[in-house]
């Protein structure tokens, strides 16, 4: 699953419950319901807040007619019973009338491509050409669209600009706005905001019943309303790394060395680009959360002991201007790192100075 949760989390094809975006899917219905449905649909917001679960939903719903219905015929909701065939078929991806587009496997380098290329669309453009097999509509999803290409976004193209009948291409966004305009213009847009502390929690504690209310709390507060992070970070031992990060971050200007390169030696290990990920998350957040704190004069609830206390005494350290800066120096080296796969440990070393010269200023 390319998009909003790790291979150890849920596969969304699987999930039957979805929480907090109960206004989208009333809005679909709504649309469904008075015969304005749409034949493309984008749904974006923030990593890990359920869109790929919903554009599941949607495609078992609109697969199976329009799902359980109810005693009047009108349906009620966007569920499709776990019992129902539809559901079954597409939890293991062999309903003939669903075809999922991501990012494809490379054989030279043995691992996905970093992109959604234009064979991977093609396989789309083809699949809309015949008729359905098993009902009336046929369901696409992209996960995720702004992995496309451009030839691939342009293959897309023709197919949203005169969809066949009875067909619906869902689009999945991380950041909607690296999805082509030509592309966005002929979609309904749904927009998922992040979750509430409270529903994070809870989804934290239906399937990790074993992580403690503290510990629930904290990772609601890192994963900033995303369950699927949230999920992430607990089953990587998140909060035990970001302790890790916080003592070193919390001696600035002094720094020490031996831990980080001892981090960066892990770092380059290949079964540890998780942890990288996890970093590569963490540390931005971290400057972010400090600067947002800094502007608005009231910093956020800490994830770990003594945390407002280091970010005000670093927030003074330098102008407010130079920790955006720094910030956005940060975030991108990270994501080189992914891009070009820059040796991981030199980009830790070179954070934790630009840190440390800052904080020096």
């Amino acid at each position: 699953m390319a998009s909003d949760n790790p291979s150890d989390i849920t596969d969304p094809r699987e999930t039957s419950v979805l929480l907090g975006h109960e206004a989208a899917e009333a809005e679909l219905l709504s649309a469904w319901s008075q015969g304005r449905f749409a034949h493309s649909l984008l749904i974006s917001g923030p990593r890990g807040v359920g869109k790929a679960t919903l554009a599941y939903r949607i495609a078992r719903f609109v697969l199976s007619g329009d799902g359980a219905g109810n005693l009047f015929g009108t349906p009620d909701s966007l569920v499709v019973p776990d019992d129902d065939p539809v559901f079954r078929r597409v939890a293991s991806n062999s309903h003939a009338d669903l075809k999922i587009v991501e990012r494809s496997f490379d054989p030279k380098r043995e691992r996905r491509r970093e992109e959604i290329v234009v064979g991977d669309v093609r396989e789309l453009v083809t699949f809309f050409s015949m008729t359905a097999a098993e009902g009336d509509w046929r369901v696409a999803i992209v996960d995720a669209a702004d992995e496309m290409n451009r030839n691939a976004a342009n293959a897309l193209l023709k197919t949203l600009e005169e969809p066949p009948a009875h067909s619906l291409v869902i689009l999945v966004a991380h950041v909607p706005g690296r999805v082509p305009a030509t592309l966005r213009s002929r979609c309904r847009r749904l927009t998922l905001q992040p979750l509430a502390p409270d529903l994070v929690g809870q989804i934290i504690a239906g399937q990790r019943p074993d992580i403690t209310e503290d510990q629930r709390e904290s990772l609601a507060r890192l994963a900033e309303g995303s369950p699927g992070r949230a999920l992430a970070l607990a089953d990587s031992n998140g909060l035990a790394l970001y302790e890790e990060l916080f003592n070193l971050i919390s001696g600035l200007p002094t720094v020490d060395m031996l831990a980080v390169h001892r981090l960066g030696d892990r770092l380059n290990r290949k079964e540890e680009g998780d942890t990288f990920n996890l970093i590569a998350y963490v540390l931005p957040h971290w400057l972010e959360r400090m600067i947002q704190g800094s502007t608005v004069g009231s910093f956020p609830p800490p994830i770990v002991s003594g945390e407002t206390e280091v970010m005000t005494r670093l927030a003074q350290t330098a102008s407010l201007e130079r920790w955006c800066e720094v910030w956005e120096k940060v975030r991108d080296l990270f994501s080189a790192t992914n891009a070009v796969n820059l040796d991981r440990k030199q980009i830790l070393l070179n954070v934790f100075s630009t840190l440390q010269t800052t904080s020096r200023a």
